[in-house]
């Protein structure tokens, strides 16, 4: 069947089906093998793009503005707009609408990304909110077709952490469409949305795929994929004590490793991660709670399990293949 997602807006996955993702993960790989290869892009002459950042970021506006630039586009990255404060998010949308054939937005409310869906008139795409983190999604799943010798609705992808955050959520998405075996390893309270859940086990029983929720680590068992995230994000940095003491033992550490009875099991992160304390918020968790680390250690985050960097880089491959297949010279 013909794929065709020109026009369209990228705000969850929940909006795509398997044989998109398909699409996109394909396109993705192209793309890269292209950019490998050294051949000149042209697939975003003439476009415009333009960035709208709320939050702090390193991969997704470099991916994006690298993207951009290396299929012919221009981008402009926004952070000093008058949107929500002197005009508008409906206002803004469609000033943009006018400037530019795409538009990125990482923030804070789902709500403001399809607010500027709903009236840009032209492509919109989620860099990430509270609630769904969908480019990060390709950009995994891209990884584990490279390192994961087994079709995607054969995996079995353990998440440990925080599942009822944006990544948590969005994974989960991603699993049921694709049919993987998704394992949410959380404490209880951490657990994602009952509504969401039930929404996506009905996904799940099309794709012949499953969701479990546990607290037992012992269901690592199996895993092709462990995947974590820090423990408190972004707008959260009030809780760090009320964490730590929910999901210390949920760490991706060598002892979750050995669980899997995997010698090949993946380790995949969305970063940044705290794995050392080479950074201001890593030591100053050290100073508070003695932590050398948080949601993965150093031995596993730099292991041969450790896939990350690969990841990382995906993001921009899989950024670029969502911009050509919207609003690309296809």
């Amino acid at each position: 069947m013909a794929v065709n997602l020109r026009g369209r807006n990228f705000i969850t996955l929940k909006d795509f089906t398997p044989d998109e993702i398909k699409y996109l993960l394909n396109l993705s790989r192209d793309l890269k093998n292209k950019k490998r290869a050294g051949i000149r892009g042209n697939l975003l002459d003439r476009k415009n793009v333009v960035l709208l950042f709320e939050k702090t970021s390193t991969r997704t506006r470099c991916a994006f503005e690298v993207g951009v630039m290396d299929e012919g586009g221009s981008v402009t990255f926004l952070t000093n707009s008058q949107m929500g404060k002197k005009e508008s998010i409906e206002d803004t949308a469609k000033v943009l609408g006018r400037f530019y054939d795409g538009i990125e937005f990482r923030g804070f409310k789902q709500e403001t990304v399809e607010l500027l869906a709903e009236h840009a008139g032209v492509p919109v795409w989620n860099g990430l909110t509270d609630l769904y983190h969908p480019t990060q999604i390709l950009a995994d799943f891209l990884t584990i077709m490279e390192h994961v010798d087994k079709p995607l609705n054969k995996v079995k992808f353990v998440y440990a952490g925080d599942a009822r955050n944006n990544m948590g959520n969005s994974l989960m998405i991603g699993a049921a469409k694709m049919g993987m075996d998704f394992v949410a390893l959380a404490p209880k309270e951490l657990w994602p949305d009952k509504d969401l859940v039930s929404e996506m086990e009905e996904v799940a029983k099309e794709t012949n795929g499953s969701i479990t929720l546990t607290d037992n680590v012992d269901d690592v068992k199996g895993a092709d994929v462990i995947y974590t995230d820090v423990w408190v994000s972004m707008g959260e940095e009030d809780q760090f004590e009320e964490r730590i003491n929910m999901l210390k033992d949920y760490q991706v550490n060598m002892d979750m490793i050995k669980k899997t009875e995997n010698d090949n099991v993946v380790f995949l992160h969305c970063l940044p991660a705290f794995h050392d304390l080479e950074t201001v918020v890593g030591n100053e968790i050290h100073e508070k709670f003695g932590l050398e680390s948080m949601e993965v250690t150093d031995d596993v985050f730099r292991s041969k399990h450790s896939k990350v960097f690969d990841e990382a880089e995906n993001r921009m491959h899989t950024i670029k293949a969502v911009m050509v297949a919207t609003i690309g010279n296809l």
